[in-house]
C-alpha cells in the first residue's frame, strides 16, 4: 500500500500543477491600449473588457499607455509574461507601421507576439468640405491632373493611416498633391470644415458624422466595395484604381507564448463579444465592420501588411514626425 501510495503521489502532485497552471485568470487581466483615451482603439478596447469579464470572471482592465505612435504601449506588452493576463489592443500602427518609420521600436513586430484576432476594421473616405467644387472622384483626378501639386490633403499625421492612404492613391493613379501633416484626427476636422485644406482621406467612424450633417462631401471609400452606411459613394476600386485597398484595423495580440488552451478561449470569447446582439448593431453603425477572424488568419495577414506597408513607406520615402 505504500509503495502503491509513494507511486501515486508524482502523478497527484503533476496533476494539480497542471490544473494551477491553468487556472486562468488568477489575477485581473490588462487590456494595454497604446493610445490616449477617447479613439476607436480605446472605443473597442472598452467594449470588449466587460464582455470578457462577463464570460471568463475576475477582473479586465482597460489601460491607455500612450506614446510614440504606439510603440511605447506595444513594447510594454511585448515585454510582458505570456500568461494571458496582459493584452494588447491596438490598431494597425504599432503591428505594421510604426517599424518602418521609426529608427527603432522596442519590440519585433513579426516575432514577439501572439496574434488572437482582428476585432474590427473600418475603411478611410475620400472627404471634401460641402462647398468644395470638387463634387466626384472624376473631378478630383482632373484636377490634379491639370494642377499637379496643387491640391492639399490633410493627415492626422506622417505615416499614419490617411496619410498613407493618399500617398497610396497618388502612386497608383499618377498624380500628387500636397500633403499636411496634423498632430491628430482633432485639427484636421477642425481645418477641412473651416475651407483650410481642400481633402483628406479621413475614417469613415470620423467623418460619417460630419457627412451626414451635410457639412463634408464623401467621394470615394477605400473599401473593395460600397459601404452601407455610404451607398451612393463609389470605392476606388470601383473606378478603377487598382490595389489602393486600405482599411483601419483594431485587433488583440499577446505576448508570444501564450499557451494554447488560453488562446483558444480567449479568441473565442472575443469573437462571441463583437458578434453579441447588444453590441454588434452598434459596432456596424458607428461604420465598423465585424472581422474577428483566425489567429493564423490575423498572423498571415499581419505580415502581407507589414510587408506592403514596408514597400509604399520605402518607395515614398515617408518619415516619421
Amino acid at each position: 500500500m505504500l509503495n502503491t501510495r509513494r507511486a501515486l503521489l508524482p502523478l497527484c502532485i503533476g496533476l494539480l500543477l497542471a490544473g494551477a497552471a491553468h487556472a486562468w485568470p488568477d489575477k485581473p487581466v490588462t487590456l494595454v491600449v497604446p493610445f490616449p483615451p477617447g479613439g476607436s482603439t480605446d472605443l473597442i478596447a472598452r467594449t470588449l473588457a466587460p464582455k470578457l469579464q462577463e464570460k471568463f470572471g475576475g477582473s479586465f482592465i482597460t489601460d491607455n499607455k500612450a506614446g510614440a505612435t504606439g510603440t511605447i504601449g506595444a513594447g510594454l506588452v511585448a515585454r510582458a509574461p505570456a500568461d494571458g493576463h496582459t493584452l494588447l489592443v491596438s490598431s494597425l500602427g504599432p503591428y505594421v507601421i510604426a517599424p518602418h518609420l521609426l529608427a527603432k521600436v522596442p519590440y519585433d513586430a513579426l516575432k514577439d507576439f501572439d496574434y488572437l484576432t482582428i476585432a474590427v476594421q473600418a475603411p478611410n473616405v475620400l472627404v471634401v468640405p460641402a462647398n468644395s467644387p470638387h463634387k466626384s472622384m472624376a473631378e478630383v483626378m482632373a484636377f490634379q491632373k491639370a494642377n499637379p501639386d496643387k491640391m492639399t490633403f490633410a493627415s492626422s499625421g506622417n505615416g499614419s493611416s490617411d496619410h498613407l492612404t493618399a500617398e497610396l492613391y497618388w502612386l497608383q493613379t499618377g498624380t500628387t498633391g500636397i500633403h499636411v501633416p496634423y498632430k491628430g484626427g482633432g485639427p484636421v476636422m477642425t481645418d477641412l470644415l473651416g475651407g483650410q485644406v481642400d481633402s483628406s482621406f479621413m475614417n469613415i467612424n470620423t467623418a460619417m458624422p460630419q457627412i451626414l450633417a451635410g457639412k463634408l462631401r464623401a467621394l470615394s471609400i477605400t473599401s473593395a466595395k460600397r459601404s452601407p452606411l455610404l451607398p451612393n459613394v463609389p470605392s476606388l476600386q470601383e473606378l478603377g484604381i487598382k490595389d489602393a485597398n486600405v482599411y483601419s484595423w483594431q485587433a488583440v495580440a499577446a505576448p508570444r507564448g501564450l499557451p494554447a488552451d488560453i488562446k483558444t478561449k480567449l479568441h473565442a470569447a472575443i469573437a462571441a463579444a463583437l458578434n453579441d446582439p447588444q453590441v454588434k448593431p452598434k459596432l456596424l453603425e458607428l461604420g465598423f465592420e465585424i472581422v474577428a477572424n483566425t489567429p493564423e488568419q490575423f498572423t498571415a495577414y499581419q505580415a502581407a501588411e507589414f510587408a506592403r506597408w514596408k514597400k509604399l513607406i520605402e518607395t515614398r520615402n515617408i518619415k516619421a514626425d
